[in-house]
């Protein structure tokens, strides 16, 4: 963990004058931040500009962000956009921005911090179930604490409960899943089942349309987009069950893998790369690929029998539940 303690509004790398090693990591990222504050040459900073260690924010940076704590004395944050420096480096990168469109203007777009995606699926899958696991296990812990506070008004209370716990951070996932999974396929199988236009196409379509309008650029990926968040709605689906019910990898920590020019200092002009060992167990995910199962039968049966609603949706949504299943996304990095 790195202290800068800059007087004139810009820094440099001359800057860092104090490194703390946090020996027993208790409390990971805060826990480290706590512990890092009550450094005594820590007494006289008014201000803290936190980082992860994969950021590369512009020596300008301060000088941007402090003003709107400055003459806003009722702010107590401010957050910078993510802009991503290997968003070109696949198609699972591509995918990540497209997602993080909207989430990280923050109302301040101009005001952005460079940070890197988890190129490989494995590092992408641990951090999605760490980010879907942890605010609905949080919530678990904390619902009673909410409610019982007397310093909170109520209207703050249920705007936390429902709005942030409840609507994105647990019902999000599990509705995308069970709806574009489950019941629209359920449908072909029980044709008394009846979804209506507005809840099948119209409202996703402005909801899918509003977010990728962040990213212009990659407008013409928008049906992979789709296809690729309603899969991790299932694997989000699951992390927040995990959380809500506190069981298996409930509160496992794992650090998101980034490999910088890892993947790059693997290529050498004097030597073949290796190829990446195959295996089963760690490609293999088999969750999805009984789904993939299940949206195909489901594809078929309803090609059979002539009703041809959602046919094509069902084939190609099968086929990406089917190639991610296989592990065959992001980038593959050789074993040494």
């Amino acid at each position: 963990m790195y202290f800068l303690f800059i007087r004139g509004g810009k820094y440099t790398e001359e800057d860092a004058k104090l490194i703390v090693v946090q020996i027993l990591r208790k409390g990971y990222k805060s826990g480290a931040l706590k512990d890092g504050l009550t450094h005594q040459d820590m007494k006289d900073c008014e201000y803290v500009a936190i980082f992860d260690a994969d950021f590369q924010p512009d020596p300008d940076f301060l000088l941007r962000s402090i003003p709107y704590l400055v003459h806003n004395p009722e702010i107590a944050l401010v957050q910078a956009r993510w802009v991503f420096v290997n968003a070109d480096e696949c198609l699972l990168t591509r995918m990540q921005e497209m997602s993080f469109g909207l989430s990280f203007y923050s109302g301040a777009r101009n005001l952005q911090v460079k940070s890197e995606l988890p190129s490989t699926f494995q590092a992408f899958w641990f951090q999605q179930h760490r980010w879907s696991c942890g605010p609905a296990n949080l919530f678990r812990k904390m619902f009673m604490e909410i409610i019982r506070n007397k310093t909170v008004t109520w209207y703050k209370k249920v705007y936390v409960i429902y709005s942030f716990f409840l609507i994105r951070k647990i019902m999000a996932h599990i509705i995308t899943f069970s709806f574009y999974c489950l019941i629209l396929p359920a449908s072909c199988w029980i044709p008394e089942v009846v979804i209506p236009k507005w809840g099948a196409v119209y409202i996703p379509v402005i909801i899918t349309v509003l977010n990728a309008a962040g990213t212009p650029r990659s407008m013409h990926l928008l049906m992979f987009w789709i296809l690729f968040e309603n899969v991790m709605a299932l694997h989000r689906t699951k992390a927040t069950l995990i959380g809500l019910l506190e069981t298996g990898r409930a509160n496992e920590w794992v650090v998101t893998e980034k490999l910088g020019d890892a993947s790059a200092t693997k290529k050498s002009p004097q030597k073949t790369p290796k190829r990446a060992r195959f295996r089963l167990g760690s490609r293999l995910h088999m969750l999805e690929l009984a789904v993939s199962a299940y949206l195909f039968g489901s594809a078929c049966y309803d090609y059979t029998y002539g009703n041809t609603r959602y046919i094509i949706y069902l084939y190609i949504q099968s086929m990406a539940f089917l190639i991610m299943g296989c592990g065959y996304v992001g980038t593959i990095v050789p074993s040494s």
